[in-house]
């Protein structure tokens, strides 16, 4: 049984790693090269190699060389846990803008961003539109003399008040939501999606519309643009033909735009430096990784990755619901398919094929949120049970199923189990309003409300029996 875990980065995947190995009574130490935090972690700290022991293939142990304030050390782990991410080297393609040699203005990478003050009275260029572009976008706006969004493909923008002013994640996120989009053709959630996010402001006429809507790209949450559009403080544009010394000229747009300021927000790659290739190799913006934790291959499952995938979701209980996982495989209480098995769904998610079923996923990483994590929870006996908790519990059912997806609820059962999950789920709503009921206001009862409950309750029934059908 593993008992001395490394964890290499104390982001959140790697806070949650150390919270799960103390839960199952292990030994963590995590090491990270910044300062940002203090404690009983050895900061300031590089990982500079992570090797098998000699007599790997029957200890399953680890060697890591570290190096602090110059001086180079080595330990051995039982496991280790690589919890670094996928931000973790700036991507800069600067072939890809030709003439960016010979701008004279100032250029650099969205990473390097700190404050919108470098931006007073200039003209700026944002080149991606992602969350951190149009954010940037956004806060310069507000002090540059012009600001241009440059984006090859579009994107949807939501806003983080969503339908009636509750939280989007919260809406979008329930397993009723979830049950039908995944039930429905592609070209019909394709649709659904676009109609959706139209209900707050027309894409095409604000020139954000994707142009491929058959995959889902990443959404863009940003509750400002649309506003910075339409009062002329933010342009969008498309993107880049060639950069000049003091000027940008936009594909199929021949005038030439005048740019003081150009910021990179062109995404990271990730690489593990640390581990050799025959241990995790990086190919096409992913690895070889089954179900994107553990790597196939290894005679001894003690090698396990937290963190490298994109959900439709946040990020935060993914990654402590990869740890809960992780962790009881390295401590042998679970076990993983023999590896041809593993290797097999490996190659398969590689592949990427579409089931032309539900939302389809464009790039590596990207995963079904809720559908990902209960297949994990499966694994320790952690997923909510619906059909029992309608016979035993039909409120707490019916608020799991058309409610907010929130980690309360991997909380339910299992290992880890916590005995204020249900009140914590029922009560919610309560929480997140608490704040903007400054006002109390009388609520009128609804002579609809008893025939919706009842709608909903069979609407459950029907869901839950397509599930166990």
């Amino acid at each position: 049984m593993a008992r001395r875990v490394a964890i290499v980065g104390a982001g959140v995947s790697g806070l949650a790693s150390v919270k799960c190995c103390l839960e199952e009574g292990l030994e963590p130490t995590c090491f990270e090269r910044s300062d940002d935090l203090g404690g009983l972690w050895r900061f300031t700290t590089k990982v500079c190699s992570i090797t098998k022991c000699p007599d790997f293939t029957v200890s399953g142990q680890w060697e890591v060389v570290t190096l602090h304030e110059g001086k180079h050390e080595s330990a051995i782990f039982d496991a280790i846990m690589v919890c670094t991410g996928f931000l973790t080297d700036p991507y800069l393609p600067l072939d890809s803008f030709p003439g960016i040699n010979a701008f004279k203005g100032q250029y650099f990478h969205s990473r390097q961003y700190k404050h919108p003050d470098i931006f007073k009275d200039k003209r700026v260029l944002v080149v991606g539109m992602g969350n951190s572009g149009t954010d940037i976008a956004v806060e310069a706006s507000h002090l540059a003399k012009k600001v241009f969004l440059s984006t090859t493909g579009g994107a949807w923008v939501l806003s983080r008040v969503f339908d009636s002013g509750y939280p989007w994640d919260m809406v979008f996120m329930t397993r009723f939501q979830n049950l039908l989009r995944n039930s429905l053709p592609t070209p019909i959630v394709t649709w659904w999606i676009a109609r959706k996010m139209d209900n707050r402001f027309s894409h095409a006429n604000y020139g954000l519309i994707p142009e491929d809507r058959t995959q889902l790209k990443e959404f863009v949450l940003n509750d400002e643009l649309p506003g910075r559009i339409i009062t002329g403080k933010v342009f969008i544009r498309p993107s880049i033909k060639e950069v000049k010394e003091n000027s940008v000229i936009f594909n199929n747009t021949p005038k030439e735009e005048p740019i003081d300021i150009i910021v990179f927000a062109t995404g990271y790659t990730f690489a593990f430096p640390f581990l050799d290739e025959s241990v995790v190799k990086v190919e096409d913006g992913q690895a070889s990784l089954y179900k994107y934790i553990f790597p196939a291959h290894l005679q001894k499952p003690t090698l396990a990755v937290i963190g490298l995938i994109k959900p439709l979701g946040s990020m935060i209980p993914t990654g402590e619901t990869q740890a809960r996982w992780a962790i009881r495989v390295l401590k042998g209480v679970n076990k993983l398919p023999p590896p041809n098995v593993m290797i097999e769904e490996v190659n398969a998610r590689k592949e990427n094929k579409p089931s032309w079923f539900g939302l389809c996923y464009c790039k590596a990483l990207q995963s079904d949120y809720i559908t990902y994590i209960d297949e994990l929870l499966t694994y320790i006996n952690a997923k909510p049970n619906l059909f029992s908790m309608l016979l035993t519990d039909p409120r707490l059912a019916l608020t799991v199923f058309f409610g907010p997806c929130s980690p309360y609820q991997f909380r339910l059962t299992g290992p880890g189990k916590w005995e204020g999950a249900r009140n914590a789920i029922m009560t919610q709503w309560d929480r997140t309003f608490k704040v903007t009921k400054s006002r109390i206001v009388q609520d009128s009862p609804s002579p609809l409300e008893s025939l919706l409950k009842f709608f909903s309750f069979l609407a459950l029934l029907i869901a839950v029996f397509l599930i166990f059908l």
